[in-house]
């Protein structure tokens, strides 16, 4: 019986904490700030800060406007990189500039086995399509400032992003509109499925419709550990300028099960500073959120 017991133990799966990083450190990519001042030349909105920390990652922010080397050695330092929403041109500016190179280091890395995580929200969302497809592929479309619920599609039902919620928690988000929306562009059904790029990188898990066109509001890549939402999963717990943004049990859920999974991605990294000073020096924790005008739509926000 023994013998058998110890046959039976031998077959089942192993896991070790030596193959989980459980202090991922992840980059969250600024953006130009529309009216410089001194000292402020660049942004990011502290709810990505907070969105990540709530599920016990760091933070390290990616400035704009350094050079190729400079992303290099932060790639291999972090763990996983967010691309923000905001209002950066995906096209040329620093934002897309800092994107593309993490980007393309990161379809690098995971080629080879390097576990290396993206994600993208709503703005970042239309980068991760640009920078996919190599061509512009947004359309326009009647959704700036709403609350949608998602309409998943089937494949949702295998999708790695949506496995671990609570069967109550995605019956919510299909049936009550817990997901903002603040775009003006969209990738609509139609263009992705006619863009071979795009069709064969990304599975969509879910669309949304502003009454006329239908557009993707949610995708994972088939191959890579990269992820976009067109809605704001970060809003729902830590913006609260908006009345379109939901605060109900389900939505502040929906907000941290995002987080949580995104982390969980990023623990599969296991980059790493040279030191604890350099690490140190990098961390967000040296700069401090400012609590903005009442006219913004951000409650606090970094500046660089």
């Amino acid at each position: 019986m023994l013998f058998l017991c110890c046959i039976c133990l031998s077959c089942l799966p192993f896991y070790s904490t030596a193959e989980r990083n459980d202090r991922p450190i992840i980059g969250v990519l600024a953006q130009e700030v529309k009216s410089p001042k001194p000292n402020q030349t660049s942004y990011i909105a502290a709810s990505y800060v907070k969105f990540l920390e709530s599920a016990g990652a760091r933070v390290v922010p990616i400035m704009i406007n350094k050079t190729q080397e400079e992303y290099k050695a932060l790639f291999n330092s972090i763990n996983g990189i967010l691309y923000p929403g905001g209002g950066a041109s995906i096209i040329s500016s620093g934002y897309q500039r800092a994107a593309k190179v993490f980007y393309e280091l990161a379809i690098e890395a995971n080629t080879r086995g390097d576990y290396f995580p993206v994600w993208g929200t709503c703005l970042g969302f239309e980068q991760l399509m640009y920078l996919t497809s190599g061509k512009p592929v947004l359309t326009r479309t009647n959704t700036s400032g709403i609350p949608l619920p998602l309409e998943f599609t089937k494949e949702a039902n295998d999708s790695r992003l949506f496995q671990g919620f609570p069967a109550e928690l995605l019956k919510d988000l299909a049936s009550e509109p817990l997901t903002e929306n603040s775009h003006k562009w969209s990738v609509a059904v139609l263009t992705h499925d006619t863009t071979e790029e795009l069709k064969t990188f990304y599975k969509v898990l879910s669309t949304n419709t502003d009454g006329k066109i239908e557009f993707v509001s949610t995708v994972e890549a088939y191959d890579y550990p990269i992820y976009g939402t067109q809605w704001h999963p970060e809003k729902n717990a830590f913006e609260w300028r908006r009345p379109y943004v939901a605060h109900s049990p389900p939505a502040i859920k929906t907000t941290f099960y995002m987080a949580e999974f995104f982390v969980n991605e990023a623990r599969k990294n296991m980059h790493r500073f040279d030191s604890q000073e350099s690490e140190r020096q990098a961390l967000i924790y040296n700069y401090n959120p400012a609590y903005t005008e009442p006219e913004s739509i951000y409650e606090q926000l970094y500046y660089f």
